[in-house]
């Protein structure tokens, strides 16, 4: 059993990424630097979707055209035009084909690629801690690198024919292609970084598209006439979901479903994600899913038997048309196009989750539309959807000042406590950062910039937005945590295997935590950092490694906070109502709703209920593990009853309020919870603040035998679903979702009609003001020539 449950687990290290083989090296790709050659500078952009463009004309001549026949739901929409005008485009491009560029390299991009394989069992070996691991034992070793996986190298050199870069070559295709307006439009589109703190326009311009799309779903949500429910009423609602591998996308795309069938999700204006949260919404916002949770049901029983990183499977899409080329454009552009990036482990990772998720049953219906994060646009320009926030976080650890006689342990303290998690979110419009108040359009993803404009390519081109299979890596890159995180994860697996490693483990690296908390084994992607050149244009908070670094390092959010909250909090979104799903495996200990109030102190939110999350509970030290594994069973269910009196139930409320935000979160009164119909009044209150729905993943007595502690196959790092286990996960997330869904619709109307009250109390107002100023003037008050004879 010991040795499943850290199989299991041990995949956190390695074995999920490329099976494990591409252990702790990454490849640098590198040749000339890209110059700047760009003739005018644009005023403005405007982002625009990837499209078709017909034959008849160049884009640079009358911009790209929407073939609407190949897009999702064409037929759903008709003849309704989606085409908004593309952005300026750079005067001095020229026609293009790699066939000119001279010579061609004689090696293998796909030699670079895999150079680091065969040495993986010893780069895990070495890491430079000053750590011997041989002193542990060869059998961790053995059980993070199975044996299939010692033959990857092999296998995936069948790929380097193809893969290399002589003419007519997969990888020559792939690169002229790449230079193809037709097929790239945004490569002759003019980009400038956006400095505001404000929403873009695109957005703003959906919010209020989408909030009349809201009033007619809230009205049949609420079962009320559709003429009471003014667009201004609306409450803004955002559903998000939480990191948790295949679980969390599995048990959200329940969750997800039973709202949609309950005529909820119609009335959401945002969803957010983390991790496999992200993924869910990729899958959603495709041509695979088309906004349907239930085809995704059917995607995922067709897909999810095989392992993600099962060579044979992998390979078999990465060596035949039209796969080959569908997932491996991205890590062309990327070695080709970016040669001072670094390209590694989550690049594969990405790529292996694309061919398991983004490639339909049948193997050949792929769709180019859908490797772009910007053409998820045509769902939402016209407010018919959610519009989607992916996230990945930036680790930056900061310099500490040294005057050379404080000691180097107590430095290392310093550099630890200052380090932080930088929050940055995509949407189909904008790649944003908060803290920096900065961000680009989606298209413009990838290429460099330098001092707000665009730096051009020597032919006048731009690179292609970075394809969605690299944002999937970005966006689920769990085991990019830092080496302090991989042992807090297994360290409970090892104490308890019997092999004694706990003990030894904990003597040799009680001492380097300092070390490891500043270690990434696994290196996070990369990819070029837009806020260069713009010191003294962005906030003076930001690190001096913003104006340094030349690629931003983002990994899984996770790492900072398992539920997406942040970027729904953000001014100008105004979110009334969020409604999380909460599939975290540590939900109870790691209090994600909880961390989020720090958050929101932090940064002076009001609104946010402060206090909500789960109660607190005491972490047991190992002294504390070993009596109760001797204490009696009945002191054991005692202690557990008391727990979970306190526990969180499927569905918990609470409701903050918009004057409580100098208030400790020690004093918020218990009454912020709404257990039931007699607390209502608290979110209909004027000064109520934001809604909090919360649905944690907990087992519910409906669904017999499903429990996500105790169930092996809903680890987060178990990468393979039977039919029959999918089926399991999504009824417990449904039970889940039923023992709240009136609670829920009971909160929403309370909010719809808090927010009635206050526009006609604030119309009433109005009107007795205008009432008052035309008596000051002396003008008549009500109609003329009602029963006044003088008129």
């Amino acid at each position: 059993m010991y040795r499943a449950a850290f199989r299991a687990h041990s995949r956190l290290a390695l074995g999920t990424v490329a099976g494990g083989a591409i252990a702790f090296g990454t490849i640098v790709a590198r040749s000339q630097p890209l110059h700047a050659d760009s003739g005018e500078t644009a005023t403005g952009w405007t982002a625009q979707p990837t499209v078709t463009a017909t034959k008849t004309r160049t884009s640079t001549q009358e911009g790209a055209r929407v073939d609407a026949s190949k897009q999702p739901g064409s037929q759903r929409n008709g003849s309704r035009s989606r085409t908004p005008a593309p952005p300026p485009q750079t005067k001095n491009h020229v026609d293009y084909s790699a066939s000119k560029q001279g010579t061609y390299e004689s090696a293998s991009a796909w030699t670079a690629i895999t150079a680091p394989l065969a040495a993986a069992r010893d780069t895990f070996t070495n890491i430079n801690l000053d750590i011997n691991l041989a002193q542990i034992g060869e059998s961790i070793t053995d059980y993070v690198l199975p044996a299939w996986v010692k033959g990857l190298p092999a296998l995936i050199s069948k790929l380097q024919d193809e893969m290399s870069v002589a003419p007519w070559s997969l990888s020559w295709e792939i690169w002229e292609d790449a230079h193809d307006p037709e097929k790239n439009p945004e490569i002759v589109w003019d980009a400038e970084v956006r400095i505001s703190s404000e929403l873009c326009m695109e957005e703003q311009q959906y919010l209020a598209k989408r909030k009349v799309a809201v009033a007619k779903a809230l009205a049949k949500y609420l079962d009320v006439p559709s003429e009471d429910v003014h667009p201004d009423d609306v409450p803004v609602i955002a559903m998000c979901g939480s990191g948790g591998g295949l679980r969390a996308l599995i048990a959200g795309t329940s969750s997800y479903l039973s709202a949609q069938q309950a005529g909820l999700f119609d009335c959401t204006t945002y969803t957010a994600g983390v991790s496999g949260s992200c993924w869910l919404q990729t899958l959603c916002y495709s041509s695979i899913g088309q906004t349907d949770f239930g085809r995704l049901a059917d995607h995922f029983k067709a897909r999810l038997n095989v392992h993600l990183a099962f060579p044979p499977a992998a390979l078999g899409l990465l060596s035949q048309a039209p796969t080959n080329k569908f997932l491996l454009g991205g890590v062309v552009e990327k070695l080709k196009g970016v040669p001072d990036a670094e390209f590694g482990v989550v690049d594969i990772y990405g790529m292996l989750i694309a061919a398991r998720l983004l490639v339909p049953k049948g193997e050949l219906g792929v769709s180019d539309w859908d490797l772009k994060v910007s053409n998820q646009r045509y769902f939402v320009d016209h407010g018919d959807k959610p519009l989607p926030i992916y996230t990945a976080v930036r680790h930056e650890i900061p310099e500490v000042e040294n005057d050379g006689r404080e000691a180097s342990a107590s430095v290392e303290r310093k550099r630890e406590e200052a380090a932080y998690f930088q929050w940055f979110e995509w949407t189909p419009y904008e790649f944003f950062c908060e803290e920096l108040n900065a961000g680009i359009p989606t298209w413009a993803t990838g290429r460099p910039f330098d001092a707000g404009k665009t730096l051009w390519r020597e032919n006048g081109l731009a690179l292609p937005e970075v394809r969605v299979p690299l944002m999937m890596g970005i966006w689920g890159s769990a085991f990019c945590a830092t080496l302090s995180d991989y042992y807090k994860e297994i360290q409970p697996i090892l104490r308890g295997s019997g092999l004694g490693l706990g003990s030894s483990l904990d003597a040799l690296l009680s001492d380097k935590d300092a070390d490891m908390i500043k270690v990434h084994p696994l290196d996070p992607a990369s990819i070029p950092n837009f806020a260069l050149g713009l010191r003294g244009k962005l906030p003076a908070t930001c690190p001096e490694s913003i104006h340094n670094d030349s690629h931003l390092r983002l990994m899984d959010a996770g790492m900072s906070n398992n539920l997406p909250i942040y970027p729904l909090l953000r001014p100008g979104r105004n979110v009334d109502v969020i409604i999380a799903f909460d599939v975290s495996a540590d939900a109870p200990h790691a209090n994600w709703i909880g961390v989020a109030g720090g958050y929101a102190k932090q940064r002076k939110i009001k609104g946010w209920p402060m206090g909500a999350g789960w109660p607190p509970r005491a972490e047991p030290d190992a002294e504390v593990t070993r009596e109760l594994a001797h204490a009696e069973s009945s002191a054991k269910e005692t202690v557990t009853q008391a727990q979970a009196m306190d526990d969180l139930s499927h569905c918990t409320v609470w409701v903050g309020s918009t004057t409580e935000s100098s208030i400790a979160p020690e004093d918020i009164p218990a009454a912020k919870r709404v257990f039931s119909d007699l607390d209502i009044p608290e979110i209909s209150r004027p000064d109520a603040g934001i809604a909090v729905i919360y649905f944690p993943l907990i087992p519910n007595d409906a669904v017999p035998g499903v429990d996500p502690q105790k169930s092996d196959y809903m680890s987060t790092w178990n990468f393979v679903y039977t039919p029959d286990e999918i089926d399991k996960v999504m009824a417990l997330a449904k039970a889940n979702f039923a023992e709240g869904e009136e609670q829920t619709k009971r909160t929403v109307r309370a909010v719809w009609q808090r927010k009635m009250e206050g526009r006609l109390g604030r119309e009433k107002e109005a009107r007795e003001l205008r009432a008052r100023m035309r008596m000051r003037r002396g003008e008549p008050l009500g109609k003329t020539g009602w029963g006044d004879h003088f008129v």
